[in-house]
Parts: C-alpha cells; sequence; structure tokens
C-alpha cells in the first residue's frame, strides 16, 4: 500500500497510543518510556493524545485510577484492570472502551504484538474504519521467535498478525533492521514508516545514591544497564570480562525473567564474579549518573529493534559498544559515537580493552555521540515525523472511504 502524499486540513489530532503497560511500571523497559516521550511532544506540538493501557506492572497492579484519564505529563492515561490471562494482559474493560469510543479519534497507534489489547485495538480500528499504526517494537524477528515459544508465536502470527499488519495504515520500525527482519517473515506489508526513538537529555543529573556510589567506590567502570534478559547478550558479555582485566562491569537493570542467579553462575565460573556487579533496578537519576560516570557502556544484544539505553548514553557523552543487531547501531556507526562489533567473547574483549586503554579516544567518541543523538533524535523532530505519518495514514483512509461510498 503507497499512502497518498496528500493530507486533511492541519487541524488538532485526536490520538490514541495502545500499550499493554505504561508507566509507572517501568519493569517492561524501554517502549514505556518511548511512548511517553513520543505522546508527550505530540501534546507540546498542540495535539490530544490518550492512552489505552492495563494495570500490569509484574505479578502486582500499579495503584491508579482504573477507568478514567489520569493526565500524566499533559497525556490522559486509561487504565484498565487485566482480571485474567494476564501473560496477554486481556482486559474485557479496555475492550468495552474501544468498540465504544474509538470512533472519537484521528488515528490509533499500537506498540506490541503477540497481546491482546494490539489484537482488539486493530479489529476495532477496521471496524469503524479509523486507520491505525502498528510498532512491533522488535518482536517480530525470526530468530527471537524461534528461541522463545516458537510454536505459540508462530500459531499466534498466522492467526493473528498477519491480518493486524496486513490491515494497517503503516507499520513503525524504530530502524532499517528490524525493517528488513519483517521482511524476511514474508509478511503481506503496507507502508514501513522508520521512525527512531527519541530521547530527553536532563539538563542536570543528581549524583550517585551514596548506597550506590559505595558499592562501585573508586574503581573505573563499564556499564551495562537494561533489562536482564537472555536476548540482551550478558552471557557473551561476562564472557569477554575474562579477558577485561582490572575494569569493573556494572550490571543495572530489573530482571523479570529471573535470569540474574544463572549470570552470577557463570561469571562465578569465568573467574570475574569479583569484577562484575550486579545492583538491579536503578532510578532515573541513578541512571543518568551512571551514564555519565562510566568509561563506556556496552549492548552485546543478539537482537534489539532500537536500544533505548544507547543513544541514552550517548546524549551523556558516554561512548558506546553494541553488537551489529542493536537497531541503534547504524547511528552508532555513522556519528563515530562508538563502535560496533561482533559480540562474541573475543572481539568484545579486544573493544572493550581497546577503549579502556585510550582515555583520548573516549573523549571523541563521546563527543561525537552527544552530538549526534542532540541533532537528530529530539522528541520534537521524532512527532514530526509522527504526525506526517498520522496524516498520511487518515487521507488514505479517508480516499478508502470515499472511494467505496
Amino acid at each position: 500500500m503507497t499512502l497518498s502524499a496528500s493530507t486533511p486540513s492541519r487541524h488538532r489530532l485526536r490520538i490514541l497510543q495502545v500499550i499493554p503497560a505504561y508507566y509507572p511500571a517501568v519493569r517492561y523497559g524501554g517502549p514505556i518510556r518511548s511512548v511517553h516521550g513520543l505522546s508527550t511532544a505530540l501534546v507540546r506540538a498542540g495535539h490530544e493524545v490518550h492512552v489505552f493501557t492495563t494495570t500490569l506492572d509484574g505479578d502486582e497492579d500499579v495503584d491508579v485510577p482504573v477507568n478514567t484519564a489520569v493526565d500524566l505529563d499533559g497525556v490522559q492515561v486509561h487504565y484498565f484492570r487485566v482480571p485474567a490471562l494476564r501473560r496477554l494482559c486481556w482486559s474485557p474493560a479496555m475492550g468495552e472502551r474501544m468498540r465504544r469510543d474509538i470512533r472519537s479519534y484521528d488515528v490509533v497507534h499500537l506498540h506490541s504484538t503477540f497481546l491482546w489489547p494490539t489484537w482488539a485495538a486493530a479489529r476495532a480500528a477496521s471496524r469503524a474504519q479509523v486507520p491505525y499504526l502498528i510498532a512491533p517494537r522488535g518482536m517480530l524477528v525470526g530468530d527471537m521467535i524461534r528461541r522463545k515459544s516458537r510454536w505459540v508465536k508462530t500459531a499466534w502470527i498466522d492467526l493473528v498478525e498477519r491480518r493486524t499488519l496486513r490491515e494497517a495504515a503503516a507499520v513503525h520500525v524504530t530502524a532499517e533492521l528490524e525493517a528488513q527482519e519483517l521482511h524476511k517473515l514474508r509478511f503481506d506489508l503496507p507502508e514501513l514508516v522508520c521512525m527512531p526513538n527519541g530521547v530527553e537529555v536532563p539538563t542536570s543529573h543528581a549524583p550517585l545514591h551514596p548506597s550506590l556510589a559505595g558499592l562501585i567506590g573508586a574503581r573505573p567502570y563499564a556499564l551495562f544497564l537494561s533489562r536482564i534478559s537472555w536476548k540482551k547478550g550478558l552471557d557473551r558479555l561476562i564472557r569477554a570480562w575474562q579477558s577485561v582485566p582490572e575494569l569493573l562491569l556494572v550490571v543495572a537493570g530489573n530482571d523479570d525473567e529471573s535470569y540474574e542467579p544463572t549470570l552470577r553462575t557463570l561469571a562465578q565460573e569465568a573467574g570475574v564474579a569479583e569484577r562484575v556487579l550486579f545492583v538491579g533496578a536503578v532510578s532515573d537519576a541513578n541512571k543518568w549518573a551512571l551514564y555519565a560516570g562510566a568509561q563506556f557502556f556496552l549492548l552485546p544484544s543478539y537482537s534489539e529493534n532500537f536500544g533505548n539505553a544507547v543513544v541514552e548514553a550517548m546524549s551523556m557523552s558516554c561512548p558506546v559498544i553494541v553488537s551489529p543487531e542493536v537497531g541503534a547501531a547504524s547511528l552508532v556507526e555513522s556519528s563515530g559515537g562508538g563502535l560496533v562489533v561482533d559480540c562474541s567473547p573475543t572481539p568484545l574483549a579486544e573493544a572493550a580493552r581497546n577503549l579502556a586503554n585510550d582515555p583520548e579516544l573516549r573523549h571523541t567518541m563521546g563527543e561525537r555521540g552527544a552530538r549526534a543523538v542532540s541533532e537528530r533524535l529530539s522528541w520534537h523532530a521524532v512527532a514530526v515525523q509522527a504526525e506526517s505519518a498520522y496524516r498520511r495514514a487518515m487521507a488514505q483512509a479517508a480516499g478508502t472511504q470515499a472511494a467505496t461510498a
């Protein structure tokens, strides 16, 4: 499908974002932060933005009003309970609200796959002839599907996702790498819209909390900050650390998959347990302080549709080392803000040693990365791209409806 170049008049848009979990449930990682960043930027641009989400927060629920709008930085967030089938985020109350209200929105933006809210919103939007975009958020990657719940995911794709993608006005990818992976799965795809995640850098940041600063001490350190998940490549990072002597590796992030004990055992077996420090989930204040204090940041993921933490680190003048499978790798390479390397243990260790031993290179890379993020990845710039995609989708939908009238 090719979207028309014409657009409707530039009226204020009423936009619905649908995401399975939202603030304050930050345990679910980057999508929550990026959807909120986009939504607040769209509000600042003069649009009305609503979010439909659930109260899920791991095994618990966030303590928020339900079935009503909660103002969060100008974004109207509607939380709905999940009475059962929590793994699928099944919420009958959300479904009822979507069926009732979805016609009142100009466009809908969906942010997940393999979960009930996306399926329900796509069906409701299609019935109401409201255009929608879908952002798979890195979940439609062949290797990811093969590694975990392959047969269940394959069946879901055939029964649900193929239709959801086919009926979308556009598919939102955050990097060209994600687009390539989608094409490999031979979907019948509409237009692909490549919009990176933005980053909002704090004008200042507090020092590390004393308890965390006490753990690290005066030791120089490299930083991993992301969810503790098998897909992030921590197994090969820990093995690489056998060949990176005298440098502390700080591993920060929440562990919803209970993977940390496996990694601690691996560190013990590799003889690096004394130089790998697991600090758990960190607050936003500590996150920025960790970036600022690190010699460099590492994300050796097996698969990563973008990598919010990569651009956050770059924005703080922290050089980065990433695998080619990280969506933001093209930005790292083109900007000179870090290194893109094969992240099997030997080349990863070599890259880490090179940065650890070259302060001038770290400084140069840090400056280049910060400049590139400032110029290319402001949330304002991303919101302009999103608005353009939304208006093209609306124009296409209007043209289709006129042709069938």
